[in-house]
């Protein structure tokens, strides 16, 4: 009975390290498998044959112990070597390693699977997938926002070469110098036609209402022909700070009054008097004895603009043109210049849809405080979609150093209308914060674009992952958007995940659900793009444990050759 349950036992022994030589076989054999984690076999021994469980010491005796002869050994587990391999660099973006715990989630024909093995590719749907055309999966991003909800997950998709992108301006950053001790504005320009007449050439003045009609309108009491006709379209090029600004139409009826060509004066040259819907300033109050804006007295037509040098106005004899009559002449004069330190910049930002909007921006020294000078800036733009060329005006100040510093009645925002189909109004923020008010008279004022967050149209056409896992993908415009999120996936027992090969794993019995979340949160590691985990195979302890495993298995076998050996000599005694 002895011999052959030695025998059985070493028989054990054998199947054990079979078992161990099977698993450092697939460690080695997976030695260059990214991603992979080698395992270990752990083995405890088995019920043990009791000949006797001892006795108890006595008056006499000092007691046994127990006897017992074990009856082998048995395998109680294959454990995963889950501990971190190796990183390397890649030359693929779309390539991954995690740093620490986690798992990517990959979705199967089958289902969902999990890996270490972040060598990714992008498919001809341009989805992020690994070797076995298995989806990465990722959490959704709001393109605009680039907000990611974490409650929608997705297969991670990067558009490449054909998603395409713009930034709304929302900040422009102005630089210069401005010139703190010019000349304090005053006043604004004058314009001032010829007296105009009501009905007939010998009729009454219009009125200062406005109301008269402008098919009813004559040029002097000599003229035998009304200045405008039904149908006709007036174009005007404004002349602003010694230059020509955009055109303007306006279209006359029956019904198109004096009021009407006011305001399409004042419009026109987008002459502000006052703040934009309570959004931009204070209401622009001027000085005591200056007021912006169109007006009709006496039968005059009068025009005053906005204060500072870079808001003057001229009116050249061809200003105004009719469709059907040319060169409309009202007997439009300069009677008064604007004057005011002045600095003009003209610039573009971009609309929603990546479009261009150009904008003028005056500056004008409006006076000075104790220890403080005031800058106000008025803005206009061609490209805002009603007639109103004016989008904004406010104040900013210098400190007694020439320094820009943020006051509490500073207003810097711009407001510009733009089509419906388009995100409208757009607002742009104005920092002031480079500028200086430190120049000198022979230098004067000057005033430029630094920068601003917009861009006009771009494609896709790179991307790069954080180490947070989102998928920053980036535009030839310059524009960077987050397209999704990387998931990662932890286990309360890894260990207890069921292999499925191609470097994945399943949900197992004792593994526990998984917690998917964003890399760098609720324990898991972070992610490095352009890399790769490598196998955590240790060689050289692995071929140690093959010798160790060879050993016993010799020694195993040795056990067997010499149970036979004496139950050959056993069977020799019966001749």
């Amino acid at each position: 009975m002895g011999l052959t349950s030695a025998m059985n036992t070493s028989l054990n022994g054998l199947q054990l390290n079979e078992i161990t030589i099977d698993v450092i076989g697939n460690n080695v054999a997976n030695a260059g498998t990214n991603g992979f984690k080698a395992s270990r076999t752990l083995f405890s021994t088995q019920l043990a044959r009791t000949y006797s469980v001892g006795s108890a010491p006595t008056s006499t005796n000092g007691g046994t112990n127990p006897r017992q002869i074990g009856l082998g050994a048995l395998n109680s587990a294959i454990q995963l070597d889950f501990t971190q391999g190796g990183i390397t660099n890649s030359t693929s973006p779309s390539d991954l390693a995690i740093q620490g715990d986690g798992f990517f989630k990959v979705e199967s024909p089958d289902g969902s699977v999990y890996t270490r093995n972040g060598n990714f590719t992008l498919n001809s749907d341009n989805k992020l997938v690994n070797s076995q055309g298995y989806f990465v999966q990722g959490f959704s991003a709001n393109f605009d926002t680039g907000v990611v909800d974490t409650r929608v997950k997705t297969d991670i998709e990067i558009p490449l070469g054909q998603l395409q992108s713009a930034a709304e301006t929302e900040n422009a950053v102005l630089k210069g110098a401005l010139f703190s001790g010019g000349e304090v504005a005053t006043q604004g320009a004058t314009v001032l036609s010829n007296v105009l007449f009501e009905g007939v050439s010998s009729g009454p003045r219009p009125n200062a209402a406005g109301t008269t009609k402008l098919v009813n309108l004559f040029a002097d009491a000599t003229t035998t022909s009304p200045l405008f006709q039904n149908g006709e379209v007036l174009t005007i090029t404004p002349r602003k700070g010694g230059s020509d600004i955009d055109q303007q139409t306006l279209t006359i009826d029956a019904n198109t009054d004096v009021d009407a060509l006011m305001l399409f004066f004042k419009e026109s040259f987008g002459i502000q008097t006052s703040g934009s819907s309570g959004d931009m300033t204070p209401d622009y109050t001027g000085t005591a004895s200056w007021t912006p804006g169109v007006t009709i007295s006496g039968g005059r037509i009068q025009i005053n603009g906005n204060m500072g040098t870079g808001n003057d106005l001229d009116w050249p004899t061809a200003s105004l043109q009719g469709s059907l009559g040319g060169t409309i002449n009202l007997g439009m004069t300069k009677t008064q210049a604007a004057d005011g330190e002045s600095a003009i910049s003209q610039f573009v930002v971009y609309d929603s849809l990546g479009q261009p909007v150009n904008v003028r921006l005056t500056t004008v020294l409006e006076s000075t405080e104790t220890n403080a000078t005031v800058f106000r800036f008025y803005a206009e733009s061609a490209d805002d979609e009603d007639r109103d060329i004016a989008i904004g005006n406010g104040i900013f100040k210098f400190d007694g150093s020439g320094k820009y510093f943020l006051s509490d009645d500073e207003r810097n925002t711009l407001s510009i209308d733009r089509p419906v189909n388009i995100d409208t109004p757009m607002t742009v923020t104005l920092d002031f914060s480079k500028l200086s008010g430190i120049s000198t008279a022979s230098a004067g004022s000057s005033i430029s674009l630094n920068s601003q967050d917009g861009s006009g149209p771009g494609t896709l056409t790179t991307f790069v992952i954080d180490e947070v896992g989102k998928v920053n993908g980036v535009f030839d415009n310059g524009v960077i958007k987050v397209l999704g999120q990387i998931i990662l996936a932890r286990f309360s027992n890894p260990q207890g995940l069921i292999q499925v090969g191609s470097d994945a794993y399943r949900v197992g019995i004792s593994s526990g659900l998984p917690s998917e979340n964003p890399p760098g949160q609720f324990g898991n590691g972070t992610i490095r793009s352009g890399a790769i985990e490598l196998s955590n195979t240790d060689i050289g302890r692995n071929l140690v444990d093959l010798i160790v495993a060879s050993t016993q298995y010799r020694g195993n076998a040795k056990v067997i050759s010499q149970v036979q050996q004496l139950t050959d000599e056993l069977l020799l005694l019966n001749r």
